[in-house]
């Protein structure tokens, strides 16, 4: 994690973090921030119709420029775009996030701002469909048993 400081950043939001109150977004409100639909992530993982219409509600909320394409081209074209002098975005446990990184930081400097935790759990998530993730995550998430519990 980086805890770099910048005077004219851009702001990368990624698909581990479309919250307006995630940590790049609320460390430099007002920086041009961008969203890079990833089509070689799409095609690769088959996601599905319904998952991209929730992220896109998701965007929808959020100060972005939506673009889409290879993310690390089109992050640096934006910051090119605005004079950045850095980028600033939130970790992911992500490979494929620390590989867009690698790349970006051969141009400009690249900031990854921690984010708090969303549940305490250390094994192995399907990340794939939303349901099979929650089926674990749902028992850590936010630090508690859910309200309802069938089982």
């Amino acid at each position: 994690m980086t805890t770099q400081s910048f005077i004219r950043p851009i702001v990368w939001v990624h698909g581990d973090c479309l919250s307006p109150q995630g940590p790049a977004l609320q460390a430099y409100p007002g920086a041009p921030a961008i969203w890079v639909w990833d089509d070689a992530l799409l095609e690769e993982w088959r996601i599905s119709l319904k998952r991209i219409v929730f992220i896109y509600e998701c965007l929808l909320e959020l100060p972005v420029v939506i673009r889409r394409g290879d993310v690390a081209s089109e992050v640096l074209t934006f910051a090119r775009e605005h004079t950045a002098d850095g980028i600033v975005t939130a970790f992911s446990p992500s490979p494929r996030f620390r590989a867009i990184c690698d790349r970006l930081r051969h141009e400009v400097p690249v900031a990854v701002l921690p984010v708090e935790p969303f549940l305490a759990y250390t094994g192995r998530l399907d990340l794939r469909r939303f349901s099979r993730y929650w089926a674990t995550a749902e028992k850590y998430a936010f630090g508690q048993k859910p309200l309802f519990d069938d089982r």
